[in-house]
């Protein structure tokens, strides 16, 4: 089945966030900076030092990160509930069901890790699929 965790999304300012909770709660952290990733040269250069992708990884939970947004940054809009998937087919079936009478954001579209897709349900709340070949659940 797949895994739940937030996702969160902020203004420039994820390292930080990000390293004050690793103080707070422990665990490990790695954090992806945009102008280090595989999609670099895709990126306009003020994007590069910002934070791609970050994980807070403990035995109990995971908070992952960002400071990229495809829309507007709004409050309302700035936690998903990210699932990740086992496998391409469920993250597409998953993706297809929870979005119908929805919206999608971000359709699921292949990246260097894997899959990803955004989608606001019909009852309002956002949400992140993410297949990550690399990483078994």
């Amino acid at each position: 089945m797949a895994k739940l965790n937030p996702y969160l999304t902020f203004k420039g300012n994820c390292k930080q966030a990000m390293n004050f909770y690793k103080e707070i709660l422990g665990g490990e952290l790695n954090i992806m900076l945009a102008g280090e990733s595989p999609v670099a040269s895709q990126m306009p250069s003020q994007f590069h030092s910002q934070v791609l992708h970050a994980l807070l990884k403990t035995d109990d939970f995971e908070i992952m990160a960002t400071d990229m947004t495809p829309n507007q940054f709004n409050e309302g809009n700035t936690v998903h509930l990210c699932l990740n998937c086992q496998n391409e087919d469920q993250t597409r079936s998953l993706f297809k069901k929870l979005s119908e009478g929805g919206e999608v954001i971000q359709p699921l579209n292949e990246m260097f890790f894997g899959w990803i897709g955004t989608l606001k349900d019909q009852f309002g709340k956002h949400w992140m699929l993410v297949y990550d070949k690399n990483q078994p659940l």
